[in-house]
């Protein structure tokens, strides 16, 4: 069975992450999806980020986790309002998951705005697409790297 008709089977579970359990499975992700999309990011830049998800990221967020036949395959994380993160399996891009977390974000967490690498132009499209409209931009991301940062918002 193709990975496409999973999905339209409803296998796709949205849920909320179990805590510290999920996090080995999540940064796993994490890095799949960075590697298929961040080829801008400096090998240092994405460790030094990676080195942080399970004692800093994580744990500051509303965590939501879309898993697929019962594993995960992306995640998604909520605070104020903002769309922090939002991160799918590479093998699982375009699948439809990604909708469905975002959907999730913004109907059961009133997301509205998200910040998206302007490098990371899929991102930016797929977040266009879906009614978010760029604000402002940044030079940097929030940790001060060399990585500019769009702000969207929901219209």
């Amino acid at each position: 069975m193709s990975e496409q008709s999973d999905l339209s089977a409803g296998d796709v579970r949205i849920r909320p992450s179990h805590g510290p359990v999920d996090f080995a499975p999540l940064v796993a992700i994490w890095r799949s999806a960075v590697d298929a999309t961040h080829d801008f990011l400096a090998e240092s830049d994405r460790d030094e980020i990676e080195s942080h998800l399970e004692s800093d990221y994580f744990s500051a967020v509303s965590l939501t986790v879309a898993e697929l036949n019962g594993r995960p395959v992306g995640f998604s994380g909520v605070l104020d309002g903002n769309l922090e993160m939002l991160f799918i399996d590479a093998k699982h891009r375009g699948t439809g998951i990604g909708t469905r977390l975002l959907n999730h974000a913004v109907n059961d967490h009133g997301v509205t705005k998200v910040d998206v690498n302007e490098q990371n132009r899929q991102a930016v499209e797929f977040y266009t697409r879906r009614g978010f409209h760029v604000v402002r931009r940044s030079e940097t991301d929030e940790a001060g790297r060399p990585y500019p940062l769009l702000h969207l918002q929901l219209t």
